[in-house]
């Protein structure tokens, strides 16, 4: 059935034409039906080098590129399309399933318009196209209007005046003569006599004070006046007036007046505000931005200097966030930060004002107006309060932040329950300067999460000493090699149908003290650090030197299995490292497998696939960790050098249980052998799901039901009391359908 026509950007009579840009053939297809039913005319083009083509001699108003192809790939194509004359300002809206920050940052730095995550929920790709179109046309709406205001400045309500000196401009005095013209600026007709006390008058207060010190200071140094003067015209209406004017001289240099124009800026000073708010406040929640929060900030921490009072910055961060994100999807996400700004707003006296810029000619603004709830980026909120008497006032706050947050959020068609977590930095007491309070308050919030969320803290030393614990736990790290605490577990691959090992995974434990670190606990600060590239050299030659001790001791012939992180396949000497590895020991090249999780591998493909190919041309292996949990494109496997998929255990934990599962899984076995690839299940802990794995065709398997990750003493130990007698549950439940007589991986028999 088709779908009704529903674009309606700008009420547009005409369908938006739009050029899509993927390279594989299935996708293109699905996307580009997909949106001729939601109202689109689809062009599509299959490269990068084909849409530049098409694009010589036709202007689509949106172009959807996929950022992955072969070839010129989507962040290219975008780059040589803003380079292009006459496409700078093109929508371009950039497909991917790198939903990470160095993807997103690398399609805004070359020229993105916005970035959508790749999948089938056409309705909502359908949602960001109208909001990218309707964007851009609003944009360019401001531009003409812009424009239009910047020719009109010579013609519309624009006249010129003389001032005589006859009294001193502060007692607003002297004779004033306006043009016809300058009289229309003011709303009065050519028959009115205006004196410049008249027009001081229609100032309004405050301003009124400060227009009349500018000209007692401007007569007085007989200086060039420019200003713009906020007035109030006989009818009511309110409007900026821009006033420029240069002293005249008698013949003897002494001043006798002033000559100049005086010209309506109303509607400029409306669009500059605009453009000022676009620049300083959320475009999804409406609250000031990073920029804006750290400017009031600021001068909310000088005027607590200088009048001595206690200011508190409150960090907001909404717990969850992500699960209702990725479960429900981002518009429904989008929505859910919208209400919590609503709520937010109004537990603090919010201003909306665009304080950075803005020309404060008269008066003294009270600091309080500077307090407000911004948006710091995702899901992270900060409560500026400018003035408090004591921490128990910012904690009064933080409850009713917290209250306001208990009702149900109703977004996606769903109820929805989000809590947050909130840390408290007070100004002088935990800092002085914006960074310092802003470091502090994450401290405090991030104390917050690991007590069990849903709450509020203030900072204290106590919660930055564990932060230095965080140091002092890499500084441990990076002597952990020297000191030889670092050691490899090893988790045996099961073939059930013959009952015998046919290989293992390494995996990295840390030997601190009489402790036994898990992974866990330092692979993550590893990777943050940088320290994970020394440890999976060390893990690299470890397995290549354990390979050596089994081939001797029981004859293994198998391959290790070691994970390395994506950044170690950026190595241009990663080859010769394992090659320096397997030399040093004389194992030959396939005793070390290398795994790669799906995510990792996706995640900067174009870099990783040059050292694949190398290492593959050298007879290492390359497997595929985690597979079905990230996004990739299918037709990737066709070209990249993968020996094996590995089943994420998520997919198998419910086999027998659910038939989605099942489902997924004879999915993922059948793609592995149409492709040529070996199939490992890794995760099996009962024999109910080794049973069905069985059945479904994966005979090769991993996980508790056989064995955990155990040291290699332990695992020939295992060989030796378990799987020789064959004494194991599992041994048994294969044996009714084993088609070959059990044997090691090596040259003993039971």
């Amino acid at each position: 059935m088709t779908l009704p026509h529903t674009f309606d950007a700008d009420d547009s009579p005409e369908r938006p034409k739009v050029l899509l840009v993927d390279d594989d053939e299935v996708t293109l297809m699905l996307t580009a039906e997909a949106l001729r039913e939601r109202g689109f005319t689809i062009t599509e083009a299959n490269s990068g080098e084909r849409a530049l083509a098409m694009l010589a001699d036709w202007m689509p108003d949106i172009v959807v590129l996929d950022a992955m192809m072969p070839g010129l790939d989507g962040f290219d194509t975008c780059h040589e399309l803003r380079e292009a004359p006459g496409f700078e300002d093109l929508p371009v809206l950039m497909l991917t399933g790198l939903d990470d920050e160095a993807s997103i940052n690398r399609a805004y730095q070359v020229g993105a318009t916005d970035f959508f995550v790749k999948s089938n929920q056409w309705s909502l790709l359908a949602g960001r196209l109208r909001h990218v179109l309707r964007s851009a046309r609003t944009r360019q709406e401001l531009e003409r209007s812009k424009s239009k205001l910047a020719r009109a400045q010579d013609l519309a309500r624009m006249g010129s005046f003389d001032w005589r000196n006859t009294a001193s401009p502060g007692r607003a005095g002297g004779d004033l003569t306006l043009a016809p013209e300058a009289l229309r600026v003011f709303g009065f007709g050519p028959q009115d006599r205006v004196s410049l006390r008249r027009l001081v008058r229609m100032v309004p207060m405050p301003e009124r004070r400060g227009l009349t010190r500018v000209l007692s200071d401007v007569e007085a140094q007989s200086t060039v006046l420019a200003i713009d003067v906020p007035v109030t015209l006989p009818d009511g209406r309110t409007r900026i007036v821009h006033v420029e004017a240069e002293p005249e001289f008698n013949e003897h240099g002494h001043a006798i007046g002033y000559t100049g124009i005086v010209q309506d800026v109303t509607d400029r000073r409306v669009a500059e505000d605009r453009i000022r708010h676009l620049a300083n406040f959320d475009a999804l929640t409406g609250l000031p931005n990073r920029r804006q929060l750290i400017w009031r900030t600021e001068r909310a921490l000088d005027h607590a200097r200088r009048l001595g009072h206690q200011a508190a910055l409150l960090l907001i961060d909404l717990d969850r966030f992500k699960v209702i994100n990725d479960t429900l999807g981002h518009a429904a996400g989008d929505e859910l930060l919208v209400e919590v700004a609503r709520r937010l707003r109004g537990c603090v006296r919010h201003s909306d004002q665009v304080m950075d810029g803005a020309l404060e000619s008269a008066g003294v603004r009270s600091h309080r107006t500077l307090e407000a709830v911004g948006r710091l980026g995702g899901d992270e909120f900060i409560a500026l309060l400018p003035e408090v008497l004591d921490e128990e006032d910012a904690e009064r706050v933080s409850r009713r932040i917290l209250e306001a947050m208990r009702e149900p959020i109703f977004v996606g068609g769903q109820e929805c329950f989000v809590t947050a977590s909130v840390g408290i930095a007070m100004y002088p007491r935990d800092g002085s300067s914006v960074a310092d309070l802003m470091r502090n308050s994450d401290v405090a919030m991030y104390s917050v999460k690991n007590a069990g969320r849903n709450a509020s803290a203030i900072y204290s030393p106590m919660l930055a000493g564990r932060g230095r614990e965080k140091l002092e736990l890499e500084s441990a790290l990076h002597k952990a090699i020297e000191r030889n605490e670092l050691v490899l577990h090893y988790q045996p691959k099961i073939d059930v149908r013959s009952a015998r090992m046919v290989g293992a995974e390494a995996l990295m434990r840390w030997q601190r003290g009489t402790s036994l670190v898990p992974p866990g606990d330092f692979i993550p600060l590893a990777e943050e650090t940088g320290l994970i590239v020394p440890l999976s050299e060390w893990a690299l030659r470890e397995a290549a030197r354990q390979a050596k001790v089994w081939a001797v001791n029981f004859g293994f012939a198998d391959s290790i299995a070691v994970n390395l992180p994506n950044r170690m396949f950026e190595r241009s000497d990663l080859v010769e490292h394992i090659h320096q590895c397997v030399s040093t020991y004389g194992v030959p090249h396939r005793a070390i497998q290398l795994e790669i999780t799906e995510t990792g591998l996706m995640k900067d493909l174009q870099n990783v696939i040059p050292s694949l190919h190398r290492l593959t041309e050298i007879g290492v292996e390359i497997s595929i960790d985690d597979f079905g949990t990230g996004y990739s494109s299918l037709a990737y496997l066709t070209t990249l050098p993968i020996s094996e998929l590995k089943i994420d255990r998520s997919f198998v934990r419910d086999l027998g249980i659910t038939p989605q599962s099942s489902a997924v899984v004879t999915a993922i076995i059948a793609l592995a052998r149409s492709l040529g690839l070996r199939v490992i299940a890794e995760g099996v802990e009962n024999l109910r799901q080794m049973e069905v794995l069985h059945r479904l065709g994966c005979g090769v398997m991993q996980g508790f039901l056989f064995s955990r990750p155990i040291p290699p003493v332990e695992l020939e130990r295992w060989l030796e009391q378990t799987v020789l007698p064959r004494k194991a549950p599992w041994i048994v439940q294969a044996g009714a359908e084993r088609l070959e007589p059990p044997r090691t991986t090596g040259g003993r028999r039971p």
